[in-house]
């Protein structure tokens, strides 16, 4: 079925979300000079990261990463619009891929349970798609680890947190998520946490805080990015 996919290709090209050259398959969301130049953070190699740091004191978090450094203006914040606002979800599992090699033979691949940052079922209706749900699934492929996309939820509506100061953004998350009510037994469990970008961690502490309070588990955080 090679031709399908040639022809495909001519008649709905791809390109890369970076720099716009073409690419030799729609699987890829980046040509092998962008991927290459990616930031990589390699944080995953390191427990005590300035990822995991913003957690210190706040949640107990066993360790968290970021793929890349996310820096506004830079070539790399086309990647992430596209996914999160562009409706580019081949970006999202792409990125999720990338993501999971990363994470493989290090403490994140043992974890047996992977939850992503839920939406609002508001936002989720007008977006069409969770992005770190799409991520997660990139992650899952890699790592092997089950996916489990409804065992938090987003209790109400809140808005944007864009232009939030880092307190703001605390407030504002503050009880915003919940489990749902047929959520499995997540006692002793490695739970991985995945979101698209990390900035002052309110959203994923708010998540592990509804974790913590009813199971004794292990907590661990990935991420796409972190600004």
């Amino acid at each position: 079925m090679l031709w399908i996919h040639d022809l495909l290709l001519l008649f709905f090209p791809s390109n890369c979300l970076v720099c716009g050259k073409r690419l030799p398959s729609r699987l890829q969301a980046l040509c092998f000079v962008c991927e290459t130049n990616l930031p990589r953070t390699g944080f995953q190699k390191k427990e005590a990261n300035p990822v995991s740091q913003i957690f210190w004191g706040r949640v107990p978090v066993v360790c968290a990463t970021s793929l890349f450094r996310f820096e506004k203006g830079s070539a790399y914040q086309s990647l992430l619009h596209e996914l999160k606002y562009k409706g580019h979800r081949r970006a999202g599992t792409y990125l999720g891929r990338l993501l999971g090699l990363a994470l493989l033979n290090t403490p994140y691949s043992d974890c047996e349970l992977m939850i992503p940052v839920p939406l609002h079922p508001r936002k989720l209706k007008q977006r069409g798609y969770n992005q770190s749900e799409i991520i997660a699934r990139g992650v899952s492929e890699i790592t092997g680890i089950p996916l489990a996309a409804r065992l938090i939820k987003r209790k109400d509506y809140r808005s944007s947190q864009t232009t939030m100061s880092r307190q703001e953004r605390f407030e504002n998350m503050s009880g915003a998520f919940t489990l749902s009510g047929n959520s499995r037994d997540l006692e002793d469990k490695k739970i991985l946490l995945i979101d698209d970008v990390l900035t002052t961690g309110a959203t994923l502490e708010a998540c592990c805080q509804v974790i913590l309070s009813q199971y004794n588990c292990r907590i661990y955080i990935a991420t796409v990015a972190c600004a």
